[in-house]
C-alpha cells in the first residue's frame, strides 16, 4: 500500500505523520511545490520512527513522479482561509490548484482513490472528479467526519462525558450550510434531546456550523489542521483495512435525497473500493430541506467553474 499526500502544509504534514504512525502504508510520499519543505518534514517524521515504533518509509519531493503508483492520494493543497474569508471566497483560486494537482496525480497513478480535504470541500471534490475521470466511488470528500467530530466534542464537553460515547451525523456541504442531524445524535444510545434542552442543542449546532471559523479567528493567519488531518486519516484507515465504516462523507449523489449530480455530504459505507454504498436515512422535512438547500449552493458554485473545467 502506497499513500501520497499532496500539500505539505499543516493538514498534509499532520496527516502524513498519522498515516505513518498507524502504519497504514509501507510508503508515504509527501509532495509540495515549495522546495525543501516536503523533504525536510518527511525526514523529520521518518526520524521519529524509532520513538513512534513504526517502519513506514516516508519521503518528500517537489516532483509528482514521487507519487507514482499510489493506491490512495490525500489532496490537501490549496490556500487556507483567513479571518473574514468564507469557503466560497477560496473557490476560483483553489479550483485551479486542485485541477492542476489532480492532473499531475493522474499522470503517475492509474486508478487511485482520491480523498479530498481542500476547501471549499464539496466543490473541490467535484473538480477532482471531473478532472481525474475516476469512477465516482473513488473520489471522496472529507466533510461530515470532521463536522461530526466537532459536534461530538462540543456535546461531550457540555455533558462532561467521554467523547467515545457520543455519536453524531452532520450532513450537507462542508461550510455554513452543513446540517447537524440531532435525531441521529446520541450519548451511549441516549438521544441528546433527553439530556440537553432545545436551547442548548441549538447553541451546540450553531457552534458546530462555525467550528472552522472559531479556530481561524483564534489563529489569525491559519486554519484548523489537527482535527481535519485526523478525520482524513480515519477515512483512509477505513479504506486500507476495508472496515466498511459508516461515515458522513462527500460523494456524488444521483437521485438520493432528491439531489441529482451534486457532491454532498451524506452517510456512506467506506471500504477498500471507496464509497461502497450510499445510505438514505429518514430525515425530518426541515432537515431534508436544509440538505437539499446545501446541495443547491454547492451546485451553483460548481456551475461557476464550467469555463475552468472545459
Amino acid at each position: 500500500m502506497k499513500i501520497s499526500v499532496i500539500g505539505a502544509g499543516n493538514v498534509g504534514a499532520t496527516a502524513a505523520h498519522r498515516l505513518a504512525e498507524k502504519q497504514l502504508a509501507h510508503e508515504v510520499a509527501l509532495i509540495d511545490i515549495v522546495e525543501g519543505i516536503p523533504q525536510g518534514k518527511a525526514l523529520d517524521m521518518y526520524e521519529s520512527g524509532p520513538v513512534g515504533l513504526f517502519d513506514t518509509s516516508i519521503h518528500g519531493s517537489n516532483d509528482y513522479k514521487a507519487s507514482a503508483d499510489s493506491d490512495i492520494v490525500l489532496i490537501t493543497a490549496g490556500l487556507p482561509r483567513k479571518p473574514g474569508m468564507t469557503r466560497e471566497d477560496l473557490l476560483m483560486k483553489n479550483a485551479g490548484i486542485v485541477k492542476e494537482v489532480t492532473d499531475q496525480v493522474m499522470k503517475h497513478s492509474s486508478n487511485p482513490i482520491l480523498v479530498m480535504v481542500s476547501n471549499p470541500l464539496d466543490v473541490m471534490t467535484f473538480v477532482a472528479h471531473a478532472t481525474s475521470g475516476l469512477a465516482k466511488e473513488r473520489v471522496i470528500g472529507m466533510a461530515g467526519v470532521l463536522d461530526a467530530a466537532r459536534f461530538r466534542s462540543f456535546i461531550a464537553e457540555e455533558l462532561n462525558v467521554s467523547m467515545q460515547d457520543v455519536n453524531a451525523f452532520v450532513l450537507g456541504g462542508h461550510g455554513d450550510s452543513m446540517v447537524p442531524v440531532v435525531k441521529y445524535t446520541s450519548v451511549a444510545g441516549i438521544p441528546i434531546s433527553e439530556l440537553l434542552s432545545q436551547e442548548k442543542i441549538d447553541a451546540l449546532v450553531e457552534r458546530t456550523r462555525n467550528g472552522g471559523v472559531e479556530i481561524v479567528n483564534y489563529l489569525k493567519s491559519g486554519s484548523a489542521f489537527y482535527a481535519p488531518a485526523a478525520s482524513a486519516v480515519e477515512m483512509i484507515e477505513a479504506i486500507v483495512k476495508d472496515r466498511k465504516r459508516i461515515l458522513a462523507c462527500t460523494t456524488l449523489l444521483e437521485g438520493q435525497y432528491g439531489i441529482n449530480n451534486v457532491f454532498c455530504g451524506v452517510p456512506v459505507k467506506i471500504g477498500k473500493n471507496g464509497v461502497e454504498e450510499i445510505l438514505e436515512i429518514n430525515l425530518a422535512p426541515a432537515e431534508l430541506a436544509a440538505l437539499q438547500h446545501s446541495a443547491t449552493l454547492v451546485q451553483e458554485n460548481c456551475k461557476s467553474l464550467s469555463t475552468l473545467l472545459s
